[in-house]
């Protein structure tokens, strides 16, 4: 007679081996069930059994064999990255960004809108949903493949989603962007803010692959900071660490009011410091200055491995000219100043973090223990 305890262990054995087995499948690619097997550590029956589960739910497939040895080749498998989609938007006062990934975070479809940055709160969302779908139906994706869904924006964004202040977007403050994206895929919505998403997407696929502990400094219309510490996305409490906006003695300067006031257009400045003017390069070095005060904050209380620069004035042209200055006054102000570098990527940034982090969720759940079969449980 089969005890309650001994058929519970045998079906949580059964579900940390196709665990195991699909975290294997996912890391190494097209492989033999021999090397499956070996890869995840498991008998070959165990993985067979595991895979058997696997492609029953959707998650792996058979391959073309590969070619050029003797005999009958090996059956081979491979992870379905197209079994289902994660959506990403970067939701900003002027522009709208959303952008469609399979289960590897490889991108299948993007579109972008520009909008009016007074365009009411409602009208916003509406062309926000109209953006992540069309990008859906670009990538054939029915409503039912998406899996989960991140939006980014500015201002400050608590852990369920809600936008508890914002002072760009008319009408943003108290919405619940998590439950808005969610609703348009009937899945899983998440929101974040944008800066976060930003340090996210270096840490994931750009300039901070290889640190733990980061500092991301989003410059352009707005100011804002992400903050990394073990490889972790940290928002604090309420979503507001990092927004040191009114913190006393930053030197906080939004860079838009200091451009208006001097009469120039951040390309055109970067262009004439480039060239030597003073004028210019004074105008640059405040800048700089005013940023560097904000990240020597953060630097020094987590005292990261890299301070990453990304945003408008970088891609505006800013640069090298900009970050060369940051790097001086960093050095004025730290006692230990980290590598600063900028960001590797243009206006997708904000939008690939939030591919990452509906990524996070989807394989969250992918990788937890599954339900016995016969229950009908979806790996979602």
């Amino acid at each position: 007679m089969t005890t309650h305890g001994v058929t519970h262990d045998t079906a949580l054995l059964r579900r940390l081996n196709t665990r195991a087995t699909l975290q294997a499948l996912r890391r190494g690619g097209p492989q033999t069930l021999t090397q499956l097997a070996r890869a995840a550590g498991l008998s070959r029956q165990t993985a067979e059994a595991a895979l058997a589960d696997l492609t029953a739910r959707g998650l792996a497939r058979e391959v073309p064999p590969a070619g050029g040895g003797a005999g009958r080749p090996a059956r081979r498998f491979a992870f379905r990255a197209d079994a289902g989609h994660v959506a990403g938007l970067d939701v900003g006062p002027r522009r709208i960004l959303a952008v469609l990934a399979d289960l590897n975070g490889d991108v299948v479809a993007e579109h972008r809108i520009d909008v009016d940055e007074r365009l009411p709160a409602a009208e916003r969302l509406a062309l926000a949903e109209r953006a992540a779908t069309a990008c859906a139906e670009t990538a054939g994706v029915a409503r039912g493949g998406v899996w989960a869904a991140t939006a980014g924006t500015s201002g400050i964004v608590d852990r369920s989603g809600r936008v508890t202040l914002s002072t760009l977007i008319p009408g943003w403050t108290g919405l619940d962007l998590a439950g808005q994206v969610g609703r348009w895929f009937g899945c899983p919505g998440f929101a974040a803010n944008d800066a976060n998403l930003a340090a996210v997407a270096e840490h994931w696929r750009g300039s901070a692959r290889h640190v733990d502990d980061l500092v991301y400094v989003l410059t352009g219309y707005r100011a804002g900071h992400g903050l990394l510490l073990d490889g972790r996305l940290r928002t604090g409490r309420t979503g507001s660490a990092g927004e040191l906006g009114r913190v006393p003695f930053t030197g906080w300067e939004d860079a838009s009011v200091v451009l208006a006031e001097a009469g120039r257009e951040a390309g055109e400045l970067f262009q004439a410091a480039r060239a030597g003017e003073r004028q210019a390069l004074a105008l640059v070095d405040r800048l700089a200055h005013g940023l560097a005060r904000g990240a020597s904050v953060l630097v020094a209380a987590v005292d990261p491995e890299l301070v990453v620069v990304g945003g408008g004035l970088v891609r505006g042209g800013g640069g090298e000219v900009l970050l060369e200055r940051i790097r001086a006054h960093l050095a004025e102000m730290c006692l230990n100043p980290p590598e600063v570098a900028p960001s590797t990527f243009g206006e997708e940034s904000i939008a690939y973090g939030a591919v990452r982090l509906a990524l996070d969720h989807v394989e969250r759940k992918l990788m937890e223990p599954y339900e016995e079969s016969a229950s009908g449980h979806s790996a979602r």
